[in-house]
């Protein structure tokens, strides 16, 4: 991950997070973490319209979910690879009702898949970060509808 990428998430996680208690409220900040790449948000966009920026936003909220539910090694890991989860998945899923976020990214690393859950916040017209986690399952996505998939270095539908 960009180290500017790695420093937000980071500065979050020590400004608002570090040190609370499980379910303990902390203060709402919202900033911009990263770009989606051209076909990623051609992608959203056929299900989105109105998605007018390839912009993703995250706030303390999801990150403290992901903080209190996941373990330390793999909140850790999310830190340092969530920017190559959201802009370079493998594969792109609608999500399912009645889960919150539209869409699911999900990408290999280092023998794991990982899942991110993004959300088209329609009143400002952009994508929040919801939550992420690693696939423990491979059943776990049959239920979901693949929109798309990044094959043999090319993208397709």
């Amino acid at each position: 991950m960009p180290n500017k990428k790695k420093q937000i998430l980071k500065g979050l996680y020590k400004n608002y997070i570090k040190g609370t208690k499980e379910k303990a409220p902390v203060i709402s900040k919202t900033v911009f973490f990263c770009y989606l790449t051209r076909a990623v948000t051609e992608v959203l966009q056929e299900q989105k319209p109105d998605l007018q920026e390839s912009k993703v936003y995250i706030n303390t909220k999801a990150l403290k979910h992901c903080y209190d539910r996941k373990p330390a090694e793999e909140f850790d890991f999310l830190i340092d690879n969530l920017n190559q989860i959201i802009t370079y998945p493998d594969k792109i899923y609608k999500n399912r009702n009645p889960k919150r976020g539209d869409f699911c990214f999900v990408k290999n690393l280092k023998g794991d898949k990982y899942f991110c859950s993004l959300e088209f916040v329609s009143e400002q017209k952009k994508m929040l970060f919801v939550t992420s986690f690693r696939l423990r399952k491979e059943s776990y996505l049959k239920n979901y509808k693949l929109l798309w998939s990044w094959k043999d270095g090319a993208p397709s539908s």
